[in-house]
């Protein structure tokens, strides 16, 4: 996506269209469009091409881009749990290992950075009935492995608001809940991970339209991406229009529910209960 957006914003700069740049390297106008939301691999034939093209012919700036190419093609860590994620979940575990602020709202259960081992195991079962032990694990390992963004010197901004229906359903046993209420108690204290509680004695609110996350990236050419998980596939949404109304309804949630010292007592409480 980085350099994707670089190549978009040198050949704008030009005054170039993607017709143009897709007749240097042979290609469509789709394919340049592809290549330019960082959807595709790049060949650094066509790179060399597109830089020649749009006039760059610093050899430092070259050899930058042609590097940052170079890394685009490397698989991520990720990439070894392909047998049990479907396609379009990849890309979203490479966006969310980009980002530096990580923003979502959830309403069916506790967001996968945030749920203990146990209660993924839970969520993952009920999620792949049918599926062997094995899979199941190798699900979970991947969910454990995503988790360790929060604990690096550089951890992502962390920002969740959990519809307390997600905290009243029950995936697993008692112990299973009861792990995973202390569990959010303590990580919600982290500096870097801010946890609201929208209770159901708000009422209506501006989650109406479902779950969702919003990813941010420290590079100022990357727009921020939404992420909507379907069924059987998912959306990522970046023009400004869309990211726009999702910072909307998460802004209002945020302000909606109780501040994250609150929300831990709400915990607490639940806690106690359970």
């Amino acid at each position: 996506m980085l350099l994707g957006s670089q190549l978009r914003r040198l050949r704008e700069a030009r005054g170039i269209t993607r017709e143009a740049a897709g007749y240097s390297i042979r290609a469509s106008e789709s394919k340049i469009s592809r290549m330019e939301l960082g959807r595709v691999s790049f060949k650094t034939r066509d790179v060399e091409d597109l830089l020649t093209l749009y006039g760059i012919t610093d050899e430092a700036e070259r050899n930058s881009l042609l590097s940052l190419a170079k890394e685009a093609n490397v698989a991520g860590w990720w990439h070894s749990y392909s047998d049990v994620l479907p396609s379009w979940f990849p890309t979203y575990v490479g966006l969310e290992g980009a980002a530096s602020l990580i923003r979502a709202y959830e309403v069916q259960f506790v967001h996968g950075l945030l749920q203990t081992e146990a209660y993924a195991r839970a969520v993952v079962r009920r999620g792949m009935k049918g599926a062997s032990a094995e899979d199941v694990e190798r699900r979970v390992a991947l969910r454990l492995e995503r988790q360790k963004y929060l604990l690096e010197d550089d951890a992502p901004e962390c920002h969740i608001v959990l519809d307390e229906a997600a905290l009243r359903r029950p995936y697993g046993d008692r112990e299973v809940m009861r792990g995973q209420y202390q569990h959010l108690i303590e990580i919600s204290a982290r500096p870097n991970v801010r946890l609201q509680i929208m209770p159901f004695s708000f009422g209506g609110h501006s989650g109406e339209s479902g779950a969702f996350t919003i990813l941010s990236f420290p590079e100022s050419d990357l727009s921020d991406v939404v992420y909507l998980e379907q069924l059987t596939s998912a959306l990522y949404l970046d023009k400004h229009e869309d990211v726009a109304q999702y910072e909307k309804a998460l802004k209002e949630l945020q302000q909606d529910s109780p501040g994250p010292d609150e929300s831990r007592d709400l915990l607490r409480g639940l806690l106690q209960l359970s």
